[in-house]
């Protein structure tokens, strides 16, 4: 139990890494007239319907993480679920050769056992919804199994494009939908 909550304790930052990633590393000057810049508002344009923090957020149910840190919120239910940054946006995402954007997802379903299935059948699409785009690049989603007590599913998924974005995992009976801004 304790190398559990040891490895829980090392993974959850690792989980969130990429919703507390600071938005910039350089320093802005602004002068007392005027007000502090919102990063989300002048990165997401208007049209992007990002799925923002619920009224009611989701907490998911013991014994999994029920706080994803101070700039992420969990969406889903107990079927499926997932941490996203209060933003909305994903940004500074590796491009591989081919000119895709790489995104690594972590999602979570009651239950799951990554030891009995390592190769869970999660499947993963999208579709860009400010311009048209090719669909999304989803590999094999794997389990992880460090800490048996809060077991999630690995997604690599490739966006041929930035832009705004509508992702939808589908797992065994449930299906959770969210959109992101790609910059």
């Amino acid at each position: 139990m304790r190398s559990s909550m040891l490895a829980l304790a090392l993974l959850t930052p690792i989980c969130f890494a990429a919703m507390q990633t600071p938005h910039s590393t350089g320093a802005v000057l602004v002068s007392a007239s005027q007000p502090l810049p919102d990063p989300a508002k002048d990165k997401v344009p208007e049209s992007c319907p990002i799925t923002k923090p619920p009224t009611h957020p989701f907490v998911p149910p013991s014994p999994y993480p029920n706080e994803t840190g101070p700039d992420g919120f969990w969406i889903g239910t107990n079927k499926l679920w997932i941490g996203l940054r209060r933003d909305g946006t994903w940004e500074k995402l590796p491009q591989w050769p081919d000119g895709t954007f790489r995104q690594k997802l972590f999602w979570w379903h009651e239950g799951y056992n990554a030891r009995r299935d390592p190769r869970p059948n999660l499947k993963v699409t999208g579709k860009r919804l400010d311009s048209p785009a090719p669909p999304i690049q989803s590999e094999a989603s794997n389990g992880w199994t460090g800490d048996a007590d809060h077991p999630f599913i690995v997604n690599g998924i490739n966006l041929p494009s930035l832009g705004c974005w509508r992702i939808t995992g589908h797992f065994e009976d449930a299906e959770l939908s969210f959109v992101v801004w790609a910059q």
